[in-house]
């Protein structure tokens, strides 16, 4: 009997992030949307974001409605992306994400959790120079050479620009106007991509470790927590990212 409650409270939970999740989906179909028109085939960014969108499950009916909120069919409330960057403790840099109907809001939200972590909001451009806007795929071959090969070949020949296999994965990175064509040709190969988008890559990442570590670890949990962000990318050298 005392299982009902934890199962209840654990299927709860997957529900509150699974809707945390659908949020940011539907606030990145809008704004695809009206960045360019309703029709995916006609708007690759749009494309993308309903891919995405179908790859978390998400019903086909629920994507139509935040097209149509985007191309102000239904009247709603006009959505914006901004871009933050600043930084975090060990001066971990930072660029954050977001699409707000109130950006007011917003910015108060992402100041405060980055100044209760040690961080602090920059100016425009203060760290982007230390990112590089790429596509990039990536792919689990768990270090296997036929798997990484396969891998390599598909992209090379799409016009990806490099391979990267490390840690049990290859990554594969191209430029952001190829990214669609690429994707399609590993697709194509029978490839089943981990994670594929267009991304803010670092150029470098900083190791860290200790009380900086645990720090940067809940300041990227708060700002992943928040409505209005929609992805999050920093230079760390997580223990994850170095196996």
């Amino acid at each position: 009997m005392g299982r009902g409650p934890s199962i209840e409270g654990r299927k709860n939970a997957e529900d509150a992030k699974r809707a945390k999740v659908f949020t940011k989906l539907i606030r990145e179909i809008t704004v695809a949307t009206r960045a360019g028109v309703a029709d995916p085939a006609l708007n690759p960014r749009l494309r993308a974001a309903v891919d995405k969108a179908l790859t978390a499950n998400m019903s086909k009916d629920t994507i139509e409605r935040a097209i149509k909120r985007g191309s102000g069919a239904d009247g709603g409330a006009k959505m914006e992306e901004l871009r933050y960057e600043g930084y975090g403790p060990a001066g971990i840099a930072l660029i954050i994400e977001c699409f707000t109907d109130n950006p007011t809001r917003t910015v108060a939200d992402v100041r405060h959790a980055l100044t209760k972590h040690g961080g602090n909001l920059g100016t425009s451009g203060s760290v982007a120079f230390q990112f590089t806007r790429c596509g990039e795929l990536v792919f689990a071959t768990g270090g296997d050479a036929a798997a990484e090969e396969k891998v390599l070949e598909a992209a090379l020949e799409a016009g990806a620009d490099d391979v990267i296999n490390e840690n049990g994965e290859s990554t594969v990175l191209c430029a952001p106007e190829n990214f669609e064509t690429v994707q399609q040709a590993l697709i194509d190969a029978k490839l089943d991509a981990q994670h594929a988008g267009v991304v803010m890559r670092p150029n470098n990442r900083a190791a860290v470790t200790g009380e900086a570590l645990e720090t940067l670890t809940d300041l990227l949990e708060k700002l992943d927590s928040l409505d209005d962000v929609s992805e999050v990318y920093h230079n760390a050298l997580l223990p994850a990212d170095a196996g």
